[in-house]
């Protein structure tokens, strides 16, 4: 298990985490419940797991585990014949359950690749006098990136550009990274970062071949198109020039955990084994982090936990200096970090748990001359910024209901009205610090996504791109709406819900209900092209915004996490029952799913309310949570006492997790179909974990419903890689679905 989600590489130094879930408490059914046929399991002999005694006390209660030994002893190798059989039994079985629905996944997959672009591309966008764009060829996994030099006379027309295309190679445009030919060698092959030095000479990019999160770091000559010698092995991925082009900073990794160890300085030409160490951490329970601010002068280095932050500053053109600490990690509350015009701007939690808007001056920044700009308040929950030489965007959350704010440096602002209630939106590619407009990304359940252009001067939003579906998409034949449904302590939970205009609302249609509910991580309204594969077939979808995540604020994230973790599971199954009792679906006709701390929910919702289920999907699911967490060694785990507890020292802590853990409670009772996903290479949830969960589902469900298992013998969390192997993915996962549905074309 892995820190769930990476932090994000972005202008404002920001410490956040990510994750899994579950509980097991029962929950009152509904009277309205539908008894269909189910999936069976298989003719052939499904895989059955060795048992293998294993025990251990802790806190003088006893666990008996005997399927501990599908965790490899020499893992992050995994070498055990056993365990590589059972694991290739496993994807067997799966493959006799697929390869039937082979036509059914072949339409799926041709559904998706109909509504992706083959040959998509980017809007242009300017950086240090070069614009830059990025695109597919026909049939390619990967994108191509070029740029071409601008005239200085012209620099500030193209930026106000409305021209969409990408320019052709005669008007100078050339290739510097081309993914796809990278990624020709290898199975697997992931793009971590990749930057150009201020002097535009050299290209630096991380890429990982095994799924294992390991990033290797080169750099190129763009003036000769030849690599330098120097290569980084063991990195985070993330990538930043110093300010003369002649060193990049970069995150390294211990050897044998996943756990960055040190922010490091490295000079072109020079041995990695010579880097200096920028800032160190010796507390494996913090993540670090680091990025340029917007104004490009200062470098954050960030070390952190989920409501802890940790910040220092170094001059962008003196990463000799001494770092200066802006936020210790002593000061206990969380603190986001820009920088424009002289000042530092702050959005920190620590006068208000929504957290205020503060400045500070550069030359002077110790905490007590922090000056408020927006204070904290019950309704207004911040969620990012940017900032600009003359303004400032700002991204926040009312009631469940997204804002973006725009302010200059005067205490002027105004919101941006769109044309839809509930949507989600962000900051799009604003990379040039001095620029008259912003680029900004909208989309909603029903809208695809979208990018617009806000012109500051006239206070115009201009649509520049429109996410092309080419088999077509009519939005008017689609419904979105936001609920409120009434969880079991009287907490009202918001509900995302989308359907065909045809849809009845009486019970009679399949649902698919959606939720992760972990980290303070929102999923948010967004579009999904691959969603109306569902919608078409008569499907409603909806998403549970559960506590755990920060839909409300930050307390309700902090509502669904530690000792209030239960709310999470019983948001989701209250959330189940309340759509039953609105005609939306009957129990028993919906499928569920969520990956990783969304796998951890799934597994714990199954265990808490297994009738309510047509089928359950777990993506990389969290699923073994006490052992993880009694489990220091692992590289995960000590980061993840902030987010769940600490079992190892804490008997409260171990008795509640042992409570909810979804592995350590599975029953010998009837559950519904279950497919099971894993990756053999994943870092941040261990392949035994949803390995462990498959064999001990398998041997004490008392039903025949279906079980099968797909982990990914070459690849880690996020499945396979290229843009239409995860597709296919998806389609052999929608496959199992629609079928539990008797949903067979």
């Amino acid at each position: 298990m892995l820190h769930r989600l990476m932090l994000p590489i972005m202008s404002v130094l920001s410490i956040s985490i990510l994750t899994a879930c579950s509980p097991s408490q029962e929950s009152t059914m509904p009277e309205k419940t539908i008894q269909e046929p189910t999936l069976k399991t298989l003719s052939i002999v499904a895989p059955v797991a060795n048992k293998i005694p294993f025990t251990a006390t802790h806190h003088g209660k006893t666990i008996s585990d005997h399927y501990n030994w599908l965790k490899d002893a020499d893992y992050p190798e995994v070498n055990d014949s056993a365990i590589i059989d059972y694991l290739n039994e496993e994807n067997a079985y799966f493959n006799a359950f697929i390869a039937p629905k082979t036509p059914l996944v072949d339409t799926l997959f041709e559904e998706f690749k109909g509504r992706t672009n083959d040959q998509e591309s980017s809007l242009p966008w300017i950086e240090n006098g070069y614009e830059y764009t990025s695109f597919f060829n026909e049939g390619g996994e990967y994108r191509t990136y070029t740029r071409r030099k601008l005239d200085t006379a012209s620099n500030d027309t193209t930026l106000n550009s409305d021209n969409n295309s990408n320019s052709d190679a005669n008007s100078g445009d050339k290739i510097f990274l081309n993914v796809t030919e990278l990624a020709k060698p290898y199975d697997y092959f992931s793009m971590g970062d990749w930057e150009i030095s201020p002097n535009n000479q050299y290209l630096a990019y991380s890429y990982n071949t095994n799924g294992d999160e390991r990033y290797t770091i080169v750099i190129k000559d763009l003036n000769t198109g030849k690599l330098l010698a120097d290569q980084l092995s063991d990195t985070s991925g993330e990538i930043s020039f110093s300010a003369d082009s002649q060193s990049l900073v970069y995150g390294q990794l211990d050897k044998d955990r996943w756990f960055t160890t040190s922010i490091n300085l490295h000079t072109l030409g020079t041995s990695q084994q010579d880097d200096i160490a920028l800032l160190s951490e010796k507390d494996d329970s913090y993540f670090m982090n680091f990025n340029m601010t917007s104004s490009n002068e200062f470098l954050l280095l960030g070390s952190g936990q989920s409501e802890i932050s940790e910040v220092y500053v170094l001059p962008a053109n003196n990463l000799s200096a001494k770092p200066v600490l802006l936020v210790s990690r002593e000061q206990a509350f969380i603190a986001s970090i820009d920088h424009a015009n002289g000042y530092f701007y702050i959005v920190a939690n620590d006068t208000h748990v929504n957290s205020r808007l503060a400045k500070v001056a550069d030359n002077n920044p110790a905490y007590a001359n922090w000056e408020t700009l927006i204070a904290g308040s019950d309704e207004r929950y911040f969620i990012g910024m940017q900032l600009f030489k003359n303004f400032m965007s700002i991204v926040s959350r009312e009631n469940g209901i997204e804002r973006f704010t725009i302010s200059d440096y005067a205490d002027n602002s105004h919101d941006i009205v769109f044309p839809e209630s509930v949507f989600a939106v962000s900051n799009g590619m604003n990379p040039e610090f001095n620029q008259d407009f912003i680029r900004i990304n909208y989309d909603s359940m029903i809208t695809p996504s979208t990018v617009f252009d806000y012109y500051l001067a006239d206070k115009k939003l201009v649509i520049k791109k429109v996410q092309e579906i080419p088999s077509g998409y009519d939005k008017s034949q689609y419904v979105t709406e936001r609920l409120m449904a009434p969880a079991r302590d009287g907490v009202l939970v918001p509900v995302t819900i989308v359907y065909h205009k045809d849809f009845k609302k009486d019970g009679s249609q399949p649902m698919h209900l959606y939720g992760y509910g972990a980290y303070g991580m929102t999923i948010r309204p967004s579009f999904s092209s691959t969603r109306l594969s569902l919608l078409d077939r008569g499907f409603s979808y909806a998403i549970a915004h559960v506590r755990g995540s920060d839909m409300l604020g930050h307390q309700w994230y902090l509502d669904g996490k530690l000792t209030q973790r239960n709310n999470t599971f019983n948001d989701f199954v209250d959330v189940a029952n309340y759509l039953v009792s609105q005609n939306y679906v009957q129990a028993g006709n919906i499928s569920i799913s969520g990956r990783s701390a969304g796998g951890k929910l799934m597994g714990a919702v199954t265990i808490q309310a297994p009738t309510l289920w047509r089928s359950v999907t777990l993506g990389v699911p969290f699923v073994d949570v006490l052992n993880t967490m009694l489990d220091a060694n692992l590289p995960l785990t000590p980061p993840e006492w902030s987010e769940w507890g600490n079992p190892i020292e804490d008997t409260a802590a171990f008795d509640l997790i042992q409570a909810y853990s979804p592995y350590d409670n599975i029953a010998r009772v009837d559950y519904p179909p279950m497919l099971v996903t894993g990756g053999l290479n994943d870092p941040r949830v261990t392949y035994w974990e949803p390995a462990k969960w498959t064999a001990r589902m398998r041997e004490l469900k008392t039903d025949d419903n279906l079980l099968i298992m797909r982990i990914n013998m070459g690849a880690g969390h996020f499945a396979n890689s290229g843009r239409y192997g995860r597709l296919r993915d998806n389609a052999e996962e929608f496959a199992f679905m629609l079928a539990s549905h008797g949903i067979t074309q």
